[in-house]
C-alpha cells in the first residue's frame, strides 16, 4: 500500500472517530436534556404564560415573558417535544400528566397562584397592591426583596405533583425580565442541576439577577437554595 494511500485511509477513521464521539457526545447531552425535564420524544410540553399585568387587554403577554416563552419552546423542542403555549385567558384541566413551563407571578397568572397555595405552601409573593415596586419574595423565614436595577429575584422550581408523570417547572419572578432570565439559566445549566439534583429530586432556588441596569438579564447567580423551607407550610 501506498503513501498516500495509507494516508487516506488514517485520515478516514480519524474522521470518523471524531464523528462517532461527538455524535456520542450530542446524544448523552440530549439523553440528560430528556431525563433532567421529564421529555419523552414525540409528547407534548405546557407553556403557560401569565398576563401583562398593565394592560387592559387580558390576552396581553410581557415582550420579557414572552421572550421566556420562546427559550423554553427551544428548549422543549430540543427535547423532541412539542411545546404548546397556553395563553393568559385559557383553562387547563389537570396538572402532572405533561410536563409543564409556568411563567409569571401570583398576580398575573392564576396558575402560579394555585400551583403556590398547592405544591409549594411556603412561598408567598407581595402582591402589585401591597408591594408594587418590590415585589418581595418570602420563603420561610427569608425574605427576598427587589432593589430595582440593582439586585432582583426570580424563584425556579421543579415540582413533583403527587400522583403525577410528569414534573412541572415553576418560574416564578419579580418582573417579566427576572422570567426571562430564568428561562434561559434553565436551559443552560440544567446538566450541573442534573448533577445536584438528579431527574426524580424535587428543588426550590432563587436566582438573583445582579445590576440590570449595567448588564440586562445576564448576569445570574444563585441567591439561595430553599428547597427545604418552600415545600413546607409557614408555620406563625
Amino acid at each position: 500500500m501506498s503513501d498516500l494511500a495509507i494516508n487516506l485511509l488514517a485520515s478516514v477513521i480519524a474522521g470518523t472517530a471524531v464523528w462517532l464521539v461527538q455524535r456520542l457526545f450530542r446524544f448523552r447531552r440530549a439523553a440528560r436534556r430528556r431525563a433532567f425535564f421529564g421529555f419523552v420524544p414525540g409528547s407534548r410540553a405546557l407553556i403557560v404564560v401569565g398576563r401583562h399585568f398593565s394592560s387592559p387587554s387580558a390576552l396581553s403577554v410581557n415582550k420579557g415573558d414572552m421572550a421566556a416563552v420562546v427559550e423554553l419552546a427551544v428548549l422543549a423542542t430540543s427535547g423532541e417535544v412539542d411545546p404548546v403555549i397556553v395563553l393568559p385567558d385559557e383553562t387547563i384541566e389537570g396538572v402532572g400528566a405533561q410536563v409543564e413551563f409556568c411563567v409569571g407571578g401570583p398576580s398575573s397568572n392564576r396558575r402560579t397562584a394555585a400551583h403556590l397555595r398547592w405544591l409549594l405552601p411556603g412561598v408567598q409573593q407581595a402582591s402589585r397592591d401591597d408591594d408594587l415596586d418590590q415585589l418581595t419574595l418570602r420563603i420561610g423565614t427569608q425574605e427576598f426583596r427587589r432593589e430595582r436595577d440593582t439586585a432582583e429575584y426570580v424563584l425556579v422550581a421543579r415540582i413533583l405533583v403527587p400522583g403525577g408523570r410528569c414534573p412541572l417547572f415553576l418560574i416564578c419572578g419579580q418582573t417579566a425580565n427576572t422570567n426571562h432570565a430564568a428561562a434561559r439559566y434553565l436551559a443552560q445549566h440544567h446538566t450541573d442541576l442534573l448533577a445536584r439534583y438528579g431527574d426524580t429530586a424535587r428543588f426550590c432556588l432563587v436566582l438573583r439577577i445582579v445590576d440590570r441596569g449595567a448588564y440586562g438579564s445576564n448576569f445570574v447567580e444563585l441567591a439561595a437554595d430553599v428547597t427545604a423551607e418552600a415545600f413546607e407550610p409557614v408555620h406563625s
